[in-house]
Protein backbone atom coordinates (compact mmCIF):
# COMPACT_ATOMS: atom_id res chain seq x y z
CA UNK A 1 0.00 0.00 0.00
CA UNK A 2 0.85 3.61 -0.74
CA UNK A 3 2.71 5.53 2.59
CA UNK A 4 5.25 8.39 2.44
CA UNK A 5 8.85 6.66 3.18
CA UNK A 6 9.32 9.53 5.84
CA UNK A 7 7.40 12.35 7.18
CA UNK A 8 8.82 15.23 9.62
CA UNK A 9 5.69 15.11 11.88
CA UNK A 10 4.22 12.01 13.52
CA UNK A 11 1.07 13.08 13.66
CA UNK A 12 -0.90 16.15 11.71
CA UNK A 13 -4.28 17.82 12.73
CA UNK A 14 -7.05 17.25 10.83
CA UNK A 15 -7.75 20.60 9.32
CA UNK A 16 -10.46 22.07 7.29
CA UNK A 17 -11.94 20.40 4.39
CA UNK A 18 -13.38 23.50 2.50
CA UNK A 19 -12.97 25.13 -0.92
CA UNK A 20 -11.66 23.65 -4.00
CA UNK A 21 -8.76 22.09 -5.26
CA UNK A 22 -5.32 24.33 -5.12
CA UNK A 23 -3.82 22.41 -8.17
CA UNK A 24 -4.36 19.37 -10.39
CA UNK A 25 -7.64 20.14 -11.59
CA UNK A 26 -6.89 19.38 -15.39
CA UNK A 27 -6.11 16.37 -17.18
CA UNK A 28 -2.51 16.76 -17.65
CA UNK A 29 -1.09 13.59 -18.53
CA UNK A 30 -3.85 11.22 -20.10
CA UNK A 31 -7.13 11.34 -22.47
CA UNK A 32 -9.30 11.03 -19.40
CA UNK A 33 -10.00 11.74 -16.09
CA UNK A 34 -11.29 11.03 -12.97
CA UNK A 35 -12.35 13.98 -11.05
CA UNK A 36 -13.40 14.18 -7.49
CA UNK A 37 -16.96 16.43 -6.92
CA UNK A 38 -17.29 16.67 -3.11
CA UNK A 39 -14.37 17.00 -0.18
CA UNK A 40 -13.22 13.87 1.68
CA UNK A 41 -10.65 11.88 2.54
CA UNK A 42 -9.33 8.88 0.44
CA UNK A 43 -7.15 6.48 2.55
CA UNK A 44 -4.13 4.14 0.78
CA UNK A 45 -6.71 1.20 0.73
CA UNK A 46 -9.23 2.74 -1.80
CA UNK A 47 -6.57 4.45 -4.03
CA UNK A 48 -5.40 0.86 -4.47
CA UNK A 49 -8.60 -0.73 -4.78
CA UNK A 50 -9.90 1.62 -7.50
CA UNK A 51 -6.13 1.31 -9.23
CA UNK A 52 -6.69 -2.77 -9.38
CA UNK A 53 -10.38 -2.05 -10.66
CA UNK A 54 -9.56 0.46 -13.58
CA UNK A 55 -6.40 -1.72 -14.52
CA UNK A 56 -8.14 -4.64 -14.53
CA UNK A 57 -11.38 -3.44 -16.32
CA UNK A 58 -8.78 -2.24 -19.16
CA UNK A 59 -7.23 -5.67 -19.31
CA UNK A 60 -3.42 -3.71 -18.91
CA UNK A 61 -4.37 -2.03 -22.30
CA UNK A 62 -3.52 1.51 -22.34
CA UNK A 63 -1.36 3.97 -19.68
CA UNK A 64 -3.50 4.42 -15.82
CA UNK A 65 -1.98 7.60 -14.20
CA UNK A 66 -2.91 7.71 -10.53
CA UNK A 67 -2.52 11.97 -9.41
CA UNK A 68 -3.23 11.31 -5.58
CA UNK A 69 -0.68 9.86 -2.71
CA UNK A 70 -2.08 9.51 1.00
CA UNK A 71 0.52 11.89 2.79
CA UNK A 72 -1.93 13.06 6.14
CA UNK A 73 -1.47 10.36 8.81
CA UNK A 74 -4.76 9.45 10.64
CA UNK A 75 -4.51 8.59 14.46
CA UNK A 76 -6.91 6.52 16.12
CA UNK A 77 -7.13 5.44 19.48
CA UNK A 78 -8.00 1.66 20.96
CA UNK A 79 -11.69 0.71 21.97
CA UNK A 80 -12.87 1.25 25.09
CA UNK A 81 -10.01 3.76 26.10
CA UNK A 82 -11.21 6.56 28.79
CA UNK A 83 -10.95 10.47 27.63
CA UNK A 84 -7.62 12.22 27.46
CA UNK A 85 -4.24 10.58 28.04
CA UNK A 86 -3.45 12.24 24.84
CA UNK A 87 -3.72 11.74 20.89
CA UNK A 88 -3.84 7.91 19.47
CA UNK A 89 -1.43 6.23 17.21
CA UNK A 90 -1.34 6.57 13.20
CA UNK A 91 -3.25 4.15 11.84
CA UNK A 92 -3.63 4.59 8.51
CA UNK A 93 -2.48 7.37 5.82
CA UNK A 94 -5.03 9.23 3.34
CA UNK A 95 -4.77 11.93 0.72
CA UNK A 96 -7.02 14.92 1.47
CA UNK A 97 -9.40 15.40 -1.76
CA UNK A 98 -11.10 18.47 -2.70
CA UNK A 99 -13.64 19.33 -5.49
CA UNK A 100 -11.81 19.21 -8.73
CA UNK A 101 -8.89 16.99 -7.75
CA UNK A 102 -7.89 14.47 -10.83
CA UNK A 103 -7.19 11.38 -9.33
CA UNK A 104 -6.70 9.07 -12.22
CA UNK A 105 -6.16 8.94 -15.80
CA UNK A 106 -6.20 6.98 -18.54
CA UNK A 107 -4.73 7.26 -22.16
CA UNK A 108 -4.53 4.83 -25.31
CA UNK A 109 -8.10 3.77 -24.41
CA UNK A 110 -11.38 4.29 -26.08
CA UNK A 111 -13.97 6.63 -24.68
CA UNK A 112 -16.50 3.70 -23.39
CA UNK A 113 -13.80 2.10 -21.92
CA UNK A 114 -12.30 4.44 -19.77
CA UNK A 115 -16.35 6.00 -18.87
CA UNK A 116 -16.82 1.89 -17.70
CA UNK A 117 -13.36 1.93 -15.82
CA UNK A 118 -13.69 4.57 -13.89
CA UNK A 119 -17.63 3.69 -13.17
CA UNK A 120 -15.86 0.80 -11.25
CA UNK A 121 -13.14 2.79 -9.80
CA UNK A 122 -15.74 5.47 -8.51
CA UNK A 123 -17.68 2.64 -6.24
CA UNK A 124 -14.51 2.25 -4.23
CA UNK A 125 -13.64 6.32 -3.23
CA UNK A 126 -15.38 7.99 -0.29
CA UNK A 127 -15.53 11.08 -2.84
CA UNK A 128 -18.30 11.41 -5.03
CA UNK A 129 -17.01 11.84 -8.83
CA UNK A 130 -17.37 12.47 -12.39
CA UNK A 131 -15.25 11.86 -15.94
CA UNK A 132 -13.77 14.59 -17.70
CA UNK A 133 -12.36 14.81 -21.07
CA UNK A 134 -8.83 16.52 -21.77
CA UNK A 135 -10.47 19.91 -22.12
CA UNK A 136 -13.11 20.02 -19.18
CA UNK A 137 -12.83 21.48 -15.83
CA UNK A 138 -14.84 22.21 -12.63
Amino acid sequence: MLAPDRVKWRKQQKGKMRGVSKGGAFVSFGEYGLQALTCGFVSARQIEAARTAISRHVKRGGKLYVRIFPDKPISKKPAETRMGKGKGTPEEWVAVIRPGRVMYELEGVTEELAKEAFHLAEHKLAVRTRVIGREHSL
